[in-house]
C-alpha cells in the first residue's frame, strides 16, 4: 500500500490531502463548529464539488486537475471574504484559505511539467 503512495508525485499527494482536509473543514464548519444557522445550514453542501475532484487528483488525471485548480479558487475567495468575521470563523476561514492555496499551488506544480511536455510535442508535430 505504501509503495503506491511513494510512487506518486509529492505535489499530487499534497493536493489530494489538501482537498480532503478542505472537505472535512467545510463540513465540520457548517455543520457543528460555527454554522450560519443554529442547527447547521445548507452551506454544508459547498464541500460536494471537492468530493468529485479527489478521486481524479489521486489518480493523476490531468483534466480533473485542470478544472479542480480553477474550482479551488472559489474556496480561496470564500476564505478571504469570511476571514473578516469575528471569533472562530476567523480561524476557520484562515485555515480554509491556507488549505485551498496549498491545493492550488500543488496542482499547478504537478501540471507545469505536463503542460510543458505537451507544448514540446505539439511543436514537434508542427515541424514534421
Amino acid at each position: 500500500m505504501y509503495k503506491k503512495w511513494l510512487q506518486k508525485n509529492p505535489s499530487q499527494l499534497l493536493a489530494t490531502a489538501a482537498f480532503i482536509d478542505l472537505f472535512i473543514l467545510c463540513v465540520c464548519w457548517e455543520w457543528f463548529i460555527s454554522p450560519l444557522r443554529p442547527d447547521g445550514s445548507w452551506l454544508i453542501l459547498k464541500g460536494i464539488p471537492l468530493l468529485f475532484a479527489i478521486p481524479g487528483i489521486w489518480k493523476g488525471r490531468v483534466y480533473t486537475m485542470q478544472w479542480a485548480s480553477m474550482m479551488i479558487l472559489l474556496y480561496v475567495t470564500e476564505g478571504l471574504v469570511r476571514i473578516l468575521e469575528p471569533g472562530a470563523n476567523f480561524w476557520l476561514a484562515l485555515i480554509e484559505t491556507i488549505l485551498a492555496t496549498i491545493g492550488f499551488v500543488c496542482l499547478l506544480m504537478y501540471l507545469k511539467p505536463i503542460k510543458k511536455e505537451a507544448k514540446v510535442k505539439k511543436k514537434m508535430q508542427v515541424v514534421e
